[in-house]
């Protein structure tokens, strides 16, 4: 069973910046892709970026592309999230997720929710106007 533990949320005004961390055991961190999703009130959970368990592979949402970057902290086990020039449209619960397909190498196409086994039980983010 993998566990995975987000931190970093909190409410920020538009504009600002925000670094959502993902915890995780060091086995799962070498061995698993993880991926950032968010849910908004009444929305579906939508994903934001993915990272393969090498930090070779990186996917991003294309309407997020350059405002959020994420990566690998070897030292700390974890899956960071930068989020830059937030909006109010990028409040949400922010999850990370973990795909149990041990060291996939390519996740180009992992951009559903069923394509991870894994969930943590997420942060919020808030972006005030």
């Amino acid at each position: 069973q993998v566990e995975l533990v987000e931190s970093g949320g909190g409410l920020v005004q538009a504009g600002g910046s925000l670094r959502l961390s993902c915890a995780t055991s060091k086995r799962a961190f070498a061995s698993y892709a993880i991926g950032w999703f968010r849910q908004a009130p009444g929305k579906e959970r939508e994903f934001v970026a993915a990272i393969s368990w090498s930090g070779g592979s990186i996917s991003y949402s294309d309407s997020l592309k350059g405002r959020f970057t994420i990566s690998k902290d070897n030292a700390k086990n974890t899956v960071d999230l930068q989020m830059d020039n937030l909006k109010p449209d990028d409040t949400a619960v922010y999850y990370c997720a973990a795909d149990l397909a041990w060291r996939r190498a390519n996740i180009a196409t992992m951009r559903h929710k069923d394509d991870f086994g894994a969930w943590g039980q997420g942060t919020q983010v808030t972006v005030s106007s």
